[in-house]
């Protein structure tokens, strides 16, 4: 069997393998025989998803493969992923499971998995459960199946979770706040929370028909949100993606602040007050390199992982980090969530413009980023063009003209069938050259 899990659980385009009914089921039953090896019936399990059509299909599937291994499933509707870790935790679950594709557009779905203290799965964990999966899975007996029930206040539970990390009596009242919530799984908790703190919200990508997640909305399109903002005069915008796990900030004149200048803005908070857990940031090998020059000025260091928020946090653990975070917008404060969660992070903005009395403009503007230039290589199954010479040689020419003053990054993403091409360098010319040269000998291989 191909390998399932990537960088955050099983992904794929709905009703083509892995992303199907039955692999769902077997997935659900392998997970549910996994976390009640205990033999005892007391097992429970949180199910969320997104606003995807196909939602229905994997919920259902994924209900049947669980409660078969006797498992008893509690369904949660449509949530923000960050409330699945956190009720998987406060309603003492054995695993919390989350039905979404992130930021992919509504065709795709995946599965991401929660263990019960609330974080995500381990690479060991999901290669045992791939193990399980490939072998089959006995069910349990006839009187042992388990149950399902719907739970109608779980996204209240989290809207009160989430306001309960901003600042004890403080309000945003005055603030006028676009919420692009990307037609996704935050489109009734992020307004409701910014409104009862006190903020006047324009709510935006906010009418999920199962098919328009993620459509020319949300972190990774915000030019609607960006010409909201101009419109109403507002004093920044939140962009969530499809299931509210990263955030990209605009502020009053429609730029885009990403993860980076936040992460920035906080860990310096952070650190003047003494908050900063062993005065570090985490982030990726995909943050700017101003990032870390904007750190090494205030005395703090920048940790650096592979890409993805999961590796994010188990680096986070591992240190006793409390800051982290992705370039992207998944934003880990580890002392509220334990997973990326862009309407808290969203709200610690806020808290921070009302405290400062500074506007979005001046608090997205910590560091003067390195250029920096990205592109997206799509290759099919089965191809491997970095391995091919003409694509080795590229890069490592590419890598001699960068040296010194900036960087190249190549790697494969873990969610699509993408190579992606990253350079930083002060000369932006040379930059995009090297990046070209490499592009286009990747493309010439899976052209082939």
């Amino acid at each position: 069997m191909d390998k399932l899990f990537g960088t955050d659980g099983v992904r794929g385009t709905a009703n083509i393998h892995p992303m199907t009914a039955e692999m769902a089921l077997r997935i659900g039953a392998a997970v549910g025989r996994y976390f009640s090896r205990d033999g005892s019936s007391a097992h429970r399990v949180v199910i969320g998803k997104d606003t995807r059509l196909s939602g229905y299909m994997f919920e259902n599937a994924l209900t049947a493969g669980l409660t078969s291994t006797g498992m008893n499933v509690l369904l949660l509707g449509p949530v923000p992923t960050p409330a699945v870790g956190l009720l998987t935790r406060s309603m003492r679950a054995d695993l919390g499971v989350m039905i979404s594709a992130s930021h992919n557009p509504a065709v795709d779905n995946g599965i991401k998995f929660f263990g019960p203290d609330g974080f995500k799965l381990s690479d060991q964990m999901e290669g045992e459960i791939e193990a399980l999966i490939a072998a089959g899975v006995a069910p349990a007996g006839a009187s042992d199946i388990g149950r399902a029930k719907r739970i109608d206040d779980g996204r209240f539970r989290y809207i009160e979770r989430v306001k309960s990390s901003f600042p004890r009596q403080q309000l945003l009242d005055g603030l006028k706040v676009v919420v692009d919530c990307a037609n996704g799984a935050a489109h009734r908790v992020a307004p409701e929370a910014l409104w009862e703190l006190g903020a006047d919200v324009i709510p935006v990508g906010v009418s999920p028909d199962g098919h328009n997640i993620n459509d020319g909305c949300g972190s990774t399109h915000p030019q609607m949100a960006a010409e909201t903002v101009l419109a109403h005069g507002a004093d920044v915008g939140i962009c969530l993606d499809g299931d509210a796990d990263r955030v990209i900030l605009l502020d009053e004149t429609g730029k885009v602040g990403d993860g980076d200048q936040f992460m920035a803005l906080m860990a310096a908070r952070w650190a003047s007050e003494g908050r900063l857990s062993n005065n570090a940031l985490v982030a990726t090998v995909m943050s700017n390199l101003g990032l870390e020059h904007f750190l090494d000025s205030k005395g703090l260091r920048l940790e650096r992982t592979a890409v993805g928020d999961r590796y994010v946090v188990e680096r986070m653990r591992a240190g006793g980090f409390n800051l982290g975070g992705e370039q992207s917008g998944h934003i880990v404060m580890s002392d509220y969530a334990t997973t990326g969660d862009g309407l808290m992070a969203g709200l610690q903005f806020l808290a921070e413009m009302m405290r400062s009395g500074q506007p979005a403009s001046t608090l997205l503007n910590n560091f003067e980023p390195v250029p920096q230039l990205l592109k997206n290589v799509r290759f099919s199954v089965g191809q491997a063009p970095l391995d091919v010479e003409n694509v080795k040689a590229a890069i490592a020419q590419a890598e001699a003209d960068l040296a010194g003053r900036g960087r190249l990054l190549i790697r494969k993403s873990g969610t699509e069938p993408l190579v992606r091409v990253m350079a930083e360098h002060e000369d932006a010319a040379l930059m995009e050259r090297a990046v070209d040269s490499v592009v286009d000998a990747v493309a010439d291989a899976v052209s082939r």
